[in-house]
């Protein structure tokens, strides 16, 4: 490993150290560990996007960062939590279509089905909000999970979810203690 790796893997070390508080553990992850891919979005095809916005935006507080109708037939929002090249969120609506969708069906992931996860550090208070969101049906309540961790040990997770105007399955969680991949 060259002198600039090393020292690119101690600063992520110590940012990684530093950074285990209140705030949402995140940072690159070092220069000889990369892979030369990196999940940039996910894109929930919605009904209608301004049922959608009240939940991510106002109340996950995610931030709007494009809005554009697209082509005349689609409109697309992205919206990012705390960086705005990686794991943003994308809500995308067709506009005119022939029929009506289908209504949404409220149930657990299923298999072809996806679990959005977001981690909240203020989920405490800001359940109150997502709760009195229009088009949000509450699945759980926030309640303290213990998951096993990869070494041994427990992962506690102040555990809540929810189904979107869509019918998507989104997780809120609080970690209580270290994540899964992250070592002290």
């Amino acid at each position: 490993m060259t002198r600039i790796s090393s020292l690119r893997a101690l600063f992520f070390g110590l940012l990684t150290l530093v950074t285990l508080g209140n705030t949402a553990i995140t940072a690159p992850v070092p220069e000889n560990e990369r892979v030369p891919v990196d999940l940039r979005r996910t894109t929930l095809v919605v009904r209608d996007i301004d049922r959608s916005l009240p939940l991510y935006r106002d109340a996950l507080g995610l931030k709007v960062i494009y809005d554009q109708v697209i082509g005349g037939t689609t409109r697309l929002v992205l919206l990012r939590a705390n960086d705005d090249f990686i794991g943003v969120l994308g809500l995308m609506q067709r506009l005119n279509l022939a029929e009506p969708a289908p209504p949404p069906v409220l149930r657990k992931a299923q298999p072809g089905g996806l679990i959005l996860v977001f981690n909240l550090q203020d989920l405490d208070s800001r359940f109150e909000r997502i709760k009195s969101t229009p088009h949000v049906t509450i699945a759980e309540a926030p309640q303290r999970i213990d998951y096993p961790g990869a070494a041994g040990g427990i992962i506690p997770v102040m555990f809540s979810a929810v189904w979107d105007a869509d019918g998507n399955f989104i997780e809120m969680n609080k970690i209580l203690g270290t994540p899964a991949g992250i070592e002290r």
